[in-house]
């Protein structure tokens, strides 16, 4: 029995529509389709800066874990002692400390919360402008090479797979269906797909 993949699937699709757009290319006696693909992913992981971000990121992610660390022993230091001592304090005293031990369990987490999400900015700001160097990179080859479409190999669930489209050639129809359908897309759908 054959297993449903969303990878293949959309590899399946893209297969179909390329085979489509040069069918429709064909009828019209228009010059066939020239299209390209790439690995993206080679790419950004051989690019020079990459080893650099990495070793960046490592750091933070390093320094993060040491910050989170001494809290944790803290917390830990704290608990201990709370568990030995517990029998020896009053009701009163045993609640102010459990409440301690609760914001100090409550703050680790906030950090550890903050810690990542810093993390993951900072990955996206130190790699947009790779990002950008390759995207470049793609949009001059595909003009010299006189490609009209580049696709992305390996694609992932929130990966492209379309790199590049010569608008002289490829039309984005999204305004179009939707107005068949009926739908009133917002100004933000209609100056994307302008620009």
């Amino acid at each position: 029995m054959r297993r449903f993949s969303l990878k293949r699937s959309a590899g399946y699709l893209a297969a179909v529509l390329l085979l489509g757009f040069a069918a429709a290319a064909q009828a019209q006696q228009l010059p066939p389709l020239r299209i390209g693909y790439t690995d993206h992913e080679v790419l950004i992981s051989n690019m020079p800066q990459t080893r650099t971000i990495q070793e960046e990121l490592q750091a933070e992610v390093e320094s993060g874990q040491r910050i989170l660390l001494s809290m944790q022993e803290d917390y830990t230091g704290k608990l201990e002692r709370y568990q030995t001592q517990r029998s020896l304090l009053s009701e009163e005293r045993q609640q102010e400390r459990e409440q301690e031990l609760q914001g100090l369990l409550q703050e680790l987490q906030e950090k550890s919360a903050e810690l990542e999400q810093g993390l993951v900015q900072r990955e996206i700001d130190l790699f947009s402008p790779i990002y950008e160097l390759v995207d470049e990179a793609i949009r001059t080859v595909a003009t010299e090479r006189g490609l009209d479409l580049v696709l992305r190999t390996q694609a992932g669930p929130a990966q492209p797979i379309l790199l590049y489209a010569n608008e002289d050639r490829i039309v984005d129809i999204t305004l179009d269906v939707a107005r068949e359908l009926g739908i009133d897309v917002d100004a933000a759908m209609q100056s994307a797909s302008e620009n």
